[in-house]
This record gives structure tokens, sequence and C-alpha cells, in this order.
């Protein structure tokens, strides 16, 4: 599996219009082919910041969203909204086990 989280800190009169712009985003990349989760999050100590955080079955899913024209427009249009670029991390990871929870 593959886990992607990204941040952006909005312009402070265009939270609004950043929040709206990346739910839409949210929900259009949720019905891609590979993913598996997609959300995003306001920050509760700077509502200014908006963090993503996404789960994608493979390298070749999140390869094929990034190709999508509409997540290349909203990348480009969340930018100009931004105070500085967006920050994104990408890992491999897999499922833990917790002690005492059985394999589901």
């Amino acid at each position: 599996m593959i886990l992607v989280l990204g941040s952006v800190i909005a312009s402070e009169d265009r939270v609004a219009d950043a929040l709206a712009l990346s739910r839409e985003h949210v929900l259009r990349s949720r019905t891609e082919p590979g993913c598996i989760a997609h959300a995003v999050h306001q920050d509760t100590e700077n509502p200014q910041r908006l963090v993503f955080v996404e789960q994608w079955a493979d390298q070749a899913a999140l390869w094929a969203h990034f190709k999508v024209p509409a997540s290349r427009g909203f990348a480009k249009a969340l930018a100009a909204l931004a105070t500085e670029p967006p920050d994104i991390a990408i890992y491999e990871a897999a499922p833990v086990q917790l002690p005492g929870k059985s394999a589901t």
C-alpha cells in the first residue's frame, strides 16, 4: 500500500476557497481505481493549514492519479491559493498487527 501525506498553508483570505477546492478533489479522487482512502483535514492549531491523507493500492494507481488532468489542475489551483509551495511525502506502507488483536 502507498501512503501519501501532504499539506498546504492557504492564504488567510483564501482558506474557504482552498478547502472547497480540496473537498472536490478528494471526492473525485475516491472514485479512481486503486484509491483506498483520500481525505483532507483542517489543522486545529493552524486553520490555514490543510492536511491530506491518502492510501493507494500501489504505486501504479498513485502515478495514474497524478496523471489525471483534474488532479494536475487541482495542484496548480491549490498552489495559487497558498502562501508557500505544498508539501508532499510518499511512503510504501504495510499494516502492523496490534498486540492482542486478531488479524482481519
